[in-house]
């Protein structure tokens, strides 16, 4: 059971559970050691007739080097009905992401349906997810604060950055219940996996059946680097099936 204390920034009944269903670290493991990572689980979401990859042209990574899997913790955001100076002036901010990472696991990535445009995570709140131990955030929205993520190696996909703060904009509805990313329905528990290419969502149900196609994939790609490496003609490769 959780024993941490919560943080009180969202009510109790939003946040929809305290503890997320685990996979196996040894499928995390394996999964992570796929060579083209969202492209191979790309296509074994194809073969297995479910949808959850995002191009990065739509979530683009802060840092292109990074990969990253991981379970998602989610937070759900939605624009406040008052006008932002009446917010601002009000003094109450009404976003509540800490709790996500308050509750996360290390290795966790923080997955948030937010508002393009407007920060739904700024600089000390990446660095409060980074020291929880949070792998990643996935943003529907904006973001701000970009160097303080960057000399933190904190990685983010997102809409883009963004000066305006979501403070006043914002309110965190819920904590770790179903969210939208990119048309994506995602649950807190499902597998998240990330890098150059974009991000890819597997339901927590199939992730075992999505790592098993992933690894049969991924090992027919490098049969076939290794043939072209080889200098096999192209006659041959042609003909042959790695996949």
């Amino acid at each position: 059971m959780i024993t941490r204390k919560l943080t009180g920034r969202v009510p109790r009944e939003a946040i929809r559970c305290l503890e997320i269903p685990r996979l196996q670290p040894s499928l995390l493991q394996r999964c992570a050691q796929l060579t083209d990572l969202t492209s191979s689980l790309s296509d074994a979401l194809d073969q297995l007739g479910l949808r959850g990859a995002v191009p990065a042209r739509e979530l683009a990574p802060t840092l292109s080097q990074s990969r990253v899997v991981g379970q998602a913790v989610t937070v759900r955001n939605i624009e406040r009905e008052e006008n932002p100076t009446v917010s601002a002036a009000s003094g109450v901010g009404k976003m509540g992401e800490h709790e996500a990472y308050n509750l996360a696991q290390p290795g966790d990535v923080v997955v948030i349906q937010g508002l393009a445009g407007v920060s739904n995570m700024g600089g000390q709140s990446a660095t409060v997810a980074h020291r929880a131990g949070c792998a990643a955030a996935i943003i529907d929205g904006g973001f701000r604060d970009p160097s303080a993520s960057r000399e933190l190696h904190f990685p983010i996909w997102s809409r883009g950055p963004t000066p305006i703060t979501g403070k006043w904009r914002l309110q965190t509805v819920e904590i770790n219940g179903s969210v939208r990313i990119a048309g994506i329905g995602v649950s807190a528990g499902d597998l998240v996996a990330a890098d150059e290419a974009g991000v890819v969502f597997v339901p927590f149900a199939h992730v075992q059946d999505v790592v098993e196609q992933a690894e049969r994939i991924d090992a027919g790609d490098r049969r076939q680097k290794a043939d072209i490496a080889a200098g096999i003609d192209l006659a041959t490769l042609a003909a042959t099936r790695y996949k």
